[in-house]
């Protein structure tokens, strides 16, 4: 019996070299986001979360796998003319979100202007560091990630890791992200943050109440940004920037709510968002109530 192979034609194996790479993908990329996951085999995820950072952290430790309400959009709105630059709200997205703090990473930045130029991106001070706040002649216009209603960073993301769930906030699975930072350059806000190493956060300053798409500890190489403090806000609670804002510039509730704070701002204030010429549809507003 003759084995003698028969000689592979350049169609052949142009065939088989275009299927093995359709196969790879599919198989690379899998169920690409966490909706796509059988519920059952997410609360063992979470189960499995639990006990190894309970471990970990040496204390008791709750992830959330809460999912959007119906009937809820969520909306942010900031007050220009009341924020102090004091960045309070940084460093409580940073207690509340398990940042990590070497080095240190920050969800939010607040900038510093002056009242002279009025808004003007290209001039302004990201790192003051007066004795007091507000300095005569400067205001303050914190940003964060925007949760575009259209964003664009979920549209480059390679592996569906990135999404916008049903209540308006923008998520990523960091089980999913493989790190390449096209989200990032994506962006046009800034938002988004690399994770060069893992988060460094000593035990007893690990907030043990977590999301799954949210605070839980990032794994390094991944990409992490603000979630609206998605553990809070699904549990009916307000953003950890919201709580500590001294001034009450910050505001935070429902678009789909006529009666809601969020809504009377919109109706009733001189509403912006930053960079509106690129039709992202923020959900962040800045407005001056004053």
């Amino acid at each position: 019996m003759d084995t003698t192979p028969e000689p592979v034609s350049r169609r052949t194996f142009a065939t088989c070299a275009a299927a093995a790479a359709a196969g790879f993908v599919l198989t690379a990329c899998g169920p690409k986001r966490l909706y796509d996951v059988p519920r059952e085999r997410l609360r063992q995820l979470v189960r499995d979360m639990e006990r190894e950072y309970s471990s970990k952290y040496g204390k008791d430790v709750t992830v959330s796998d809460a999912g959007p309400q119906p009937g809820v959009l969520f909306g942010y709105a900031l007050d220009i003319s009341r924020c102090i630059g004091c960045r309070r709200c940084v460093y409580a997205c940073v207690e509340e979100n398990n940042q990590s703090r070497d080095p240190q990473v920050h969800w939010i930045r607040v900038l510093q202007m002056d009242k002279a130029h009025g808004v003007d991106f290209a001039h302004a001070d990201e790192y003051y560091e007066p004795e007091l706040v507000p300095e005569d002649g400067k205001f303050y216009v914190p940003v964060q990630c925007q949760q575009c209603e259209d964003p664009p960073c979920t549209k480059v993301c390679p592996t569906g890791a990135t999404w916008k769930e049903k209540d308006g906030i923008v998520v990523i699975d960091y089980d999913w992200c493989i790190g390449c930072r096209c989200c990032m350059a994506a962006c046009p806000y800034g938002a988004r943050h690399f994770n060069w190493k893992a988060p460094s956060i000593a035990s007893k300053d690990v907030n043990p109440s977590m999301h799954y798409l949210g605070n839980r500890p990032r794994p390094k190489g991944v990409v992490e940004k603000c979630t609206f403090c998605i553990q809070r806000v699904r549990a009916g609670r307000y953003p950890a920037c919201v709580e500590v804002c001294p001034v009450g510039a910050r505001k935070f509730g429902n678009l789909l709510d006529p009666d809601s704070e969020i809504r009377y701002i919109i109706e009733h204030k001189r509403v912006m968002v930053l960079k509106e010429e690129l039709n992202t549809m923020p959900k962040f507003f800045y407005f001056y109530a004053t």
